[in-house]
């Protein structure tokens, strides 16, 4: 049993929710997803207040912060896998059918599956489709995902393996799962928060540890910066070999290197910054 369903650990084959769930009804839910690795959950504060900001924001009730960790530590106990991918979900909970809520008790969902390696470079497509910076969602990690769908579905269709977004305004914002880094003249830059982009715990780590700064820049900046990498609780650091039809100069570069070296390093050393 590896699955905690509102206060349970089920088979797998059993971890379902009512069809009634606001959250597979009307995409009312917020989540989180982190590496688990020898056991241990990686930068699980940071992710469990996420959830909690999201949730606010949403206007749902607070999770309770001791259940969800009691959760996770259930969870993968009950896995014993060295690697794993960490999803935590927590809806508006049975409501009627429509945007109204109920006035059940949310739901709350831990599930795990391996985490395998993924590749040193990869390449992106910017896609036709923007980020609403002035959204009731911008910025909030929700279960509503279907823009994300059709834009990773398109960059997969152009060959590449992830989308990157524009906001309403023509400024890089993100990725669907993951936050943009460029290197321009020696500057390390990362869109700020105002382009509507989430705020990644990897993009939050790495604005602290290195000389990174957050800076408002066109999407067309990838296709004249000196290095390109994505960020993610997964992926970690993942430098862009090519934007399109265009391919970054160096792929992973001298500061890419450097930065998924410290990354590697600070995280080792504290699993839970």
């Amino acid at each position: 049993m590896t699955t905690w369903v509102n206060g349970a650990l089920v088979a797998d084959e059993a971890a379902v929710v009512s069809a009634y769930d606001h959250g597979l009804t009307v995409g009312d839910g917020v989540f989180e997803t982190l590496k688990v690795v020898g056991g241990v959950p990686f930068a699980l504060r940071r992710h469990v207040e996420r959830l909690t900001r999201s949730a606010r924001a949403l206007g749902l009730p607070a999770p309770d912060a001791g259940r969800v960790r009691e959760a996770v530590a259930a969870v993968v106990a009950a896995d014993g896998r060295d690697r794993l991918r960490l999803r935590i979900t927590y809806t508006g909970g049975i409501a009627p059918l429509g945007s109204g809520r109920g006035s059940s008790d949310p739901t709350l969902v831990v599930a795990v599956a391996g985490l395998g390696s993924w590749p040193a470079t990869t390449a992106v497509a910017t896609v036709p489709w923007t980020r609403n910076e002035r959204g009731a969602l911008a910025g909030l990690k929700t279960t509503s995902y279907a823009d994300n769908v059709i834009a990773l579905a398109a960059a997969h269709a152009a060959g590449a393996e992830e989308a990157v977004f524009a906001d309403t305004r023509g400024r890089l914002s993100e990725g669907t799962g993951s936050n943009v880094f460029l290197v321009v003249d020696g500057r390390l830059l990362t869109p700020t928060l105002a382009t509507g982009c989430l705020a990644g715990v990897t993009r939050a780590l790495l604005l602290e540890w290195t000389d990174a700064v957050e800076e408002d820049v066109p999407l067309e900046a990838l296709g004249t910066a000196d290095e390109v990498f994505l960020t993610s609780s997964t992926r970690d650091v993942q430098a862009v070999h090519a934007v399109d039809d265009h391919r970054v100069p160096t792929a992973p570069g001298s500061v890419t290197v450097e930065v998924a070296a410290t990354f590697e390093r600070r995280s080792r050393e504290n699993p839970d910054p």
